[in-house]
């Protein structure tokens, strides 16, 4: 089984060509040009994970929401159970950037956190 992509590592943007086993196992990466395309074509073959970003309510705030970010990727399978969470999520003004809003959301060990104030 073979799967072709394009490398997000750096601005090169390679073309990645994967060799994977019945089992779903990298058995080679190839049109990389550094370490980094390897390791990204693996990873994202083998644990895909994603940055999240939305947006939260926020009650008594000069604006109706906070722009939020999951502080690591989270598996990208888990985005939208993760988005559920957000979305059910109202906080209280103020909110200052960096200010954890959801602690370990989902169970990932990841924590969605304010990226402004309101």
């Amino acid at each position: 089984m073979t799967r072709d992509m394009i490398c997000v590592s750096c601005p090169i943007g390679c073309a990645l060509h994967v060799e994977l086993d019945d089992a779903g196992n990298v058995l080679s990466v190839s049109g990389n040009t550094c370490k980094r395309g390897e390791k990204y074509a693996i990873d994202e073959c083998t644990n895909p994970v994603r940055m999240l970003t939305s947006t939260v309510k926020v009650n008594g705030g000069k604006l109706p929401v906070v722009p939020v970010k999951t502080s690591a990727p989270i598996p990208k399978g888990k985005m939208f159970e993760c988005m559920k969470a957000i979305n059910n999520e109202v906080v209280d003004a103020p909110v200052k950037m960096g200010d954890i809003i959801i602690s370990n959301v989902c169970d990932t060990g990841v924590d969605i956190v304010a990226t402004n104030e309101v």
